[in-house]
């Protein structure tokens, strides 16, 4: 199993010609649009997953590769234990491609603040019967006992998961695909079809698709396409970099965060390892206009991130982006097929660096790789799932904010109920679009 993410080099899996006609067109085949096209096929709609370069080559084979209850949103949750159950279930199906493993998750502090954010969050868990618990220093160095340092305390949940993001995704089109999944890559769609008011289908580079629902799923470039359209989502990106080391002893079978970077064990023998402490924030228009809603988040962590002064032309928020274009203009999601930003190369020096001095008994510490990722993000760090009022057919999935990997199966789920008229299953006020327009008050997620 290759740790490196999927990019415009890799080979164009799902080719072919796109469909005259289906119930649905899901746009962006990352796990969110994989999941809901399945989904949609699994309930007897005809549908199709239109991804402007490859399956999962951006953020859906960059990220982490945590499945994880822990530390998220009270809203999120009830998602995120059925996406535990699916995740099991899909294993059972496609064998052992998926890397799943219940390893556990642990977040690890050494301040009695952050050990209150513990403490905060535990109230959310027990709601729902989670084996979240919270260790004390010297539980924590029972369970890592290869660690040179240690912690005040640290929030461990045994049942959390891990995959193989670039293999587990991939994996999942293929099963959806034998289910009766249509997916065409390599194939941009530039603008929706709207006729009388409402989505009659979509305008890809290739011709029109004739639909009555659309599914943006298009991650970091969901805002860009959605704002051709005059849907307006409050949508910034930051770039998040990761690195692979080679082969490594065992030193804990978990994902663990511990304030300044992150760590975790992969299928291949050696560790994913990841800044937890900043990413960086390439400043653009839409960095700029969505300021004011950003500030509670920046208030509260205002070194979360480190500001570059102008973001590059063909990056979604880029200064010389087009934001306007015609349904027979070559538009930016071909000039950009995948979005792969080079990563911090002084942050992955220091990572290899902070392993090993956590870690000194496993020998050197050998970077095989490393990449970088745009993860899209919302101003209270939850994502959107809704229909847009404004324009009926049209259903918004995205905004992510980095936690969209394993939580992924049951969203794509609730999606493709949502879009199907059908019970969800959970209740998605949190996550509604009219939350940044109808005076809420802003209520930020877990920082953990």
């Amino acid at each position: 199993m290759t740790p490196f993410p999927i990019s415009d080099k890799s080979p164009v899996e799902h080719a072919g010609e796109i469909p005259a006609e289906v119930d649905c067109v899901v746009i962006g085949g990352g796990i969110i649009g994989i999941m809901t096209g399945w989904s949609l096929v699994q309930r007897g709609l005809r549908a199709v997953v239109v991804e402007k370069g490859r399956v999962a080559g951006e953020q859906s084979s960059r990220n982490w590769g945590w499945i994880r209850a822990q530390g998220r949103d009270a809203a999120e949750l009830p998602i995120m234990i059925d996406s535990r159950r699916m995740w099991r279930d899909l294993a059972a199906r496609i064998g052992p491609e998926l890397g799943l493993k219940q390893a556990g998750v642990m977040y690890l502090s050494d301040t009695e603040k952050g050990v209150a954010g513990y403490h905060d969050w535990l109230v959310h868990a027990r709601a729902y019967d989670l084996d979240s618990r919270i260790l004390s220093g010297a539980e924590v160095a029972g369970l890592m006992p290869a660690a040179a340092k240690t912690w005040h305390a640290g929030l461990w949940t045994a049942s959390d998961m891990r995959a193989e993001p670039w293999a587990a995704v991939p994996a999942l089109a293929r099963a959806a695909v034998a289910d009766g999944l249509l997916i065409v890559e390599n194939c941009a769609v530039r603008t929706l079809d709207i006729a009388a008011g409402r989505v009659a289908g979509v305008v890809t580079e290739a011709g029109r698709i004739r639909a009555s629902a659309v599914v943006v799923a298009g991650g970091a470039w969901s805002s860009l396409f959605l704002r051709r359209h005059g849907v307006s989502i409050p949508q910034l990106s930051v770039r998040a970099t990761v690195a692979a080391t080679g082969p490594m002893p065992d030193v804990f079978d978990g994902a663990v965060s511990e304030g300044r970077f992150a760590w975790r064990r992969r299928a291949d023998g050696g560790y994913t390892l990841a800044p937890s402490d900043i990413h960086d924030m390439l400043i653009g228009p839409d960095a700029v206009r969505n300021l004011r809603v950003f500030i509670p988040q920046l208030r509260r962590d205002p070194y979360g991130s480190r500001y570059r002064p102008k973001a590059p032309a063909e990056y979604p928020d880029g200064w010389g982006t087009p934001r306007r274009w015609s349904a027979d203009d070559v538009t930016p999601f071909e000039r950009q097929r995948v979005l792969n930003p080079a990563p911090n190369a002084a942050r992955v020096t220091r990572l290899a660096q902070e392993f090993a001095q956590v870690f000194p008994g496993a020998g050197p510490v050998t970077i095989r790789t490393a990449w970088a990722g745009m993860i899209d993000t919302m101003p209270d760090i939850v994502p959107v799932l809704d229909h847009v009022a404004a324009i009926p057919g049209l259903t918004i999935s995205t905004g992510m904010c980095g936690h969209g990997f394993g939580i992924g199966p049951a969203w794509g789920k609730a999606t493709a109920a949502l879009v199907a008229g059908q019970d969800p299953g959970h209740d998605l006020t949190r996550f509604r679009l009219s939350r940044f327009t109808d005076g809420s008050p802003m209520i930020l997620g877990p920082s953990l």
